[in-house]
């Protein structure tokens, strides 16, 4: 998926569709530049619908599907489907405040069957309270109007409204104890997140480990990072990690079985999650 591009990034359900036109293409033997042809347009613009770049154009899908001998019934199937996907989700009315490169991360994660992650700098959006979301995003965004943050905020609450649907994915997030230490606003604010994570961790879809301290070194040392994986067979496991000024979305497989392989030995070298609520109230009574 290289780097989330600024023109929005696209649905799951595009990038679905756009990986299947490439394995249409090849099945029947065409190239990149007899589809262009086709369309009158050059290859590189075939490759962009393949990529998920640009909006699946209908009356190009459709002499595409022609062109690569797909059925009425399956062409038909796949036209609703790209209309579908054109659409913007449920986010777009947050585009004023939501950068384009992130769009990506909140569609992955609003459409994955398990999400793995390892944190160590805050608690993860899908876990925090109110308030510790408004510590954390006006440190991040200093220059934020107080209306752009509540707009952050109500984004980041509509997010975690994924964790009580009845098909919730799972999320497994290994945690540095540096993060639970770390103080975020208040006191208050605090304990009232260390709260929040011991009620998140009596979901059953929720599992929580703590990296301590004197676990010494990890595999993953080198920053955050979150693992979507779908029950799409035409959707590959997706690896985002994040910086300053952008995200990289990253699907090649030996990539992320190198951060699989990493977090992996993370969850065995962690606390168990079973002692996750003791730790959560050892840190809470000395705050």
């Amino acid at each position: 998926m290289a780097e989330a591009r600024a023109s929005g990034a696209p649905t799951v359900l595009r990038v679905i569709l756009g990986k299947r036109l490439h394995d249409l293409r090849e099945k029947a033997g065409c190239s990149y530049e007899r589809a262009a042809r086709e369309l009158d347009v050059t290859h590189a613009t075939v490759r962009r619908m393949e990529k998920a770049e640009v909006g699946l154009r209908i009356p190009y899908v459709e002499k595409l599907l022609a062109l690569y001998g797909v059925d009425a019934a399956e062409a038909a199937t796949f036209i609703d489907l790209a209309r579908q996907g054109n659409r913007p989700g449920w986010w777009h009315r947050y585009r004023d405040v939501l950068p384009s490169w992130f769009s990506a991360f909140v569609s992955l994660e609003g459409e994955a069957a398990i999400i793995r992650a390892y944190e160590p700098h805050y608690v993860p959006g899908l876990l925090q309270t109110e308030d510790y979301a408004h510590s954390v995003l006006r440190a991040g965004r200093p220059g934020a109007t107080t209306e752009e943050l509540e707009r952050l905020v109500e984004l980041r609450r509509e997010r975690q409204s994924l964790l009580t649907r009845p098909d919730a994915p799972l999320l497994w997030v290994v945690m540095d104890e540096t993060v639970l230490r770390r103080p975020i606003g208040s006191p208050e604010v605090m304990r009232a997140q260390l709260d929040r994570l011991a009620e998140a961790c009596e979901l059953p879809q929720v599992r929580l480990q703590i990296m301590p301290f004197d676990a010494g070194p990890h595999p993953a040392m080198y920053g955050p990072f979150h693992i979507f994986r779908f029950q799409i067979r035409e959707l590959p496991d997706v690896v985002f990690t994040e910086s300053l000024v952008g995200a990289a979305y990253l699907d090649d497989v030996d990539d992320v079985s190198t951060f699989l392989e990493a977090l992996d030995r993370m969850c065995a070298q962690a606390a168990p999650a079973h002692s996750t609520a003791a730790i959560l109230d050892g840190i809470r009574k000395e705050i």
